[in-house]
């Protein structure tokens, strides 16, 4: 029974993942299909204002499923770990190098290098879920043996490994088009809901056509796998194909309010739906269940109250930050702090609002004095004293 309970936590923190960081590298894969400067300045706004207060939180997750599956199943964490180590260790490149393209475009001067580190950012967000992916399908397909000793380049490049990560790819656009639907929505801008409500559109489609072949194939690969997700996880497939349909239906009658439940409950429903089919097994083909696998039981039920401990502390947390969030409360182009920046640049307070003024990449350029107090032309100064402008 605990063992169950510590695979249910295990379930749940993976979904969370998947609706929140997922959302993170969805809005990296639309960064990168943008478009050129010009043309994608709007929507990459919109997706950096959108990710940059929750970028670190979201990934927390991450960190707690690992934690979690190598302390409650240490051997079946050291199977997935050793057999499929080529693509967990591309993924977490990945991960490094999306933060650091993603911080570094923001602090970078010339436009080439601002591109490049888009690039990264962008390209990383591509890759990391595909592996990702590829991991879970190699897991499904019964392709990770319980007593592993080296690296496996065909546990994850067959063709039930290749779809899912595929369908994580897409799964991760999919949630991100929708959730940016709804953040143009409550911002008003007519623009940018159309604009993501196409891309949304399409990923929905291209999802649910991945899923189908991602199913079929499994039908090959895993035949009772396949079984159990058309038995008695049959009602969580159905919900997901449901969702999937209410989210199209709500992006064609251009009716945004409430659309990002269905979204994430329908990327939930196929997430408990591979967990409902394949309990009790850890690792399907081989003899590793839940309670066979897992660690003595007091271990595992310290694990259960420090997580519930550990929901108590952060849900209140998260709770803030969405709402912060939401009200865009956090967004730092907005304040009325006056920002010294270097002279000559572009950017600053607008001189009829008095507001900062954002520019290409959100970077807050320049600050400007007001006008009765502007110093004659021709003259810079370097100092720190009220109203002059400071040489950074």
């Amino acid at each position: 029974m605990a063992a169950a309970a510590v695979g249910g936590i295990l379930l749940a923190s993976v979904t969370l993942y998947a609706v929140l960081g997922g959302a993170d590298f969805g809005g990296g894969l639309w960064d990168l299909l943008a478009g050129g400067d010009r043309r994608g300045r709007a929507p990459r706004a919109l997706i950096e204002e959108s990710i940059t207060p929750v970028w670190e939180a979201n990934h927390v997750w991450l960190i707690f499923d690992l934690v979690i599956f190598w302390t409650a199943f240490p051997h079946a964490f050291a199977a997935v770990m050793t057999t499929a180590a080529l693509p967990l260790w591309l993924a977490v490149a990945g991960i490094v190098l999306r933060g650091a393209g993603f911080a570094f475009r923001e602090e970078l001067s010339r436009l080439p290098q601002q591109r490049a580190a888009g690039a990264t950012f962008a390209f990383s967000s591509l890759l990391t879920p595909f592996f990702m992916g590829t991991v879970v399908g190699a897991i499904a397909s019964g392709q990770i043996p319980a007593n592993a000793d080296h690296a496996s380049l065909s546990a994850w490049t067959n063709a039930t490994s290749l779809l899912t990560g595929l369908l994580f790819v897409g799964t991760c656009s999919y949630i991100a088009a929708v959730y940016l639907v709804g953040e143009a929505a409550h911002r008003g801008d007519r623009s940018l809901q159309h604009y993501f409500t196409r891309r949304a559109q399409a990923a929905a489609i291209i999802t649910g056509a991945l899923s189908l072949a991602t199913l079929a194939e499994l039908h090959i690969s895993n035949a009772a796998l396949f079984s159990r997700l058309t038995g008695r996880a049959l009602a969580l497939v159905i919900i997901a194909g449901l969702c999937g349909l209410a989210v199209l239906g709500l992006l064609t009658a251009s009716r945004p309010r409430g659309i990002r439940v269905p979204a994430a409950l329908g990327v939930a429903a196929v997430i408990w739906g591979w967990g409902v089919a394949q309990y009790p097994e850890l690792l399907p083909g081989t003899s590793m269940t839940l309670t066979g696998a897992g660690t003595p039981h007091a271990t595992l039920v310290a694990i259960i109250w420090l997580s519930a401990a550990g929901a108590l502390i952060v849900g209140p947390s998260y709770a803030l930050l969405f709402a912060l969030q939401g009200r865009q409360v956090l967004q730092a182009g907005d304040e009325e702090t006056d920002f010294p920046a270097r002279p000559g640049s572009r950017g600053g307070r607008d001189r009829r609002t008095s507001r900062l003024r954002r520019v290409p990449g959100g970077m807050l350029r320049q600050w400007r004095r007001p006008a009765s107090a502007q110093q004659p032309e021709g003259r810079h100064l370097t100092g720190t004293s009220d109203g002059e402008r400071q040489d950074l």
